[in-house]
């Protein structure tokens, strides 16, 4: 498959963690990957090389996904750079986690502007290519606190879940344009977020009695995008059994 050919995937907060494992995955589906990211260089540097070393395109783009122009000059960079975008991952997140009682204003809205409408922001922008093209495929990265709540993340519960809302009500707008349109809602996944965990305890309340991997996510993005033509609307829980 020459470059040209290469199907282009955009992950957003892709140079660590589960957007960085979705990144590889889908590299070495052979997707050419443009990755946003939002301050550290240094691993996006180091992202970018080793989905190169896999023999795809890759570049990085730092923007702040809270907002809405920055949003748009990016994808519109990214059609220049690669051409077209068949797949967007809305991964990009944050927490600012503390009771409810105590929550600002300012945490609030940082995470429903990083967590939430950074979706809309990015959708919005590569809907029209989409079209044009009569091929997409959005996955948006949610989690099981959008479904069952925690407490302490009022804030991060409310984003996620509002892009379960998101995720079925934009499938049904646009599945006659054959773009697909879905979430995943990952459990507990071994990363910087949840390294400061007691994660022996954690496990007891798993089924599984492990956390998750990264690419434990990375593989259902790839599926999504690759083999489950047939799915849209639909919330993929990856947590070991967790949520039932």
């Amino acid at each position: 498959m020459s470059e040209n050919e290469n199907k282009v995937a955009l992950v957003t907060g892709a140079s660590r963690g589960i957007g960085k494992a979705c990144a590889i995955e889908l590299a070495k589906a052979g997707y050419n990957l443009a990755i946003s990211y939002a301050g550290n260089d240094e691993a996006a540097n180091k992202t970018v090389s080793e989905l190169t070393e896999l023999g795809v395109k890759a570049k990085a783009y730092k923007y702040d996904v809270a907002d809405k122009e920055a949003c748009q000059k990016a994808v519109e960079e990214v059609l220049k750079d690669f051409g077209k975008i068949d797949v967007l991952v809305n991964n990009a997140g944050i927490t600012r986690d503390g009771l409810f009682l105590r929550m600002s204003a300012e945490n609030w809205e940082a995470v429903i502007n990083t967590n939430l409408n950074s979706a809309f922001y990015m959708s919005s922008s590569v809907i029209k290519t989409m079209i044009k093209q009569r091929y997409g495929c959005i996955i948006n990265m949610s989690s099981i606190v959008g479904i069952m709540g925690n407490a302490g993340q009022a804030n991060y519960s409310a984003a996620k879940a509002g892009l379960i809302g998101f995720t079925k009500s934009l499938a049904k707008e646009l599945g006659s344009r054959n773009i697909r349109v879905n979430a995943i809602a990952p459990g507990f996944i071994q990363t910087d977020m949840t390294k400061d965990l007691d994660t022996e305890k954690i496990a007891e309340h798993i089924p599984l009695k492990r956390l998750g991997q990264t690419e434990d996510i990375a593989k259902t993005v790839k599926f999504l995008a690759e083999d489950g033509l047939y799915i849209t609307g639909q919330v993929i829980g990856v947590d070991g059994g967790l949520v039932v």
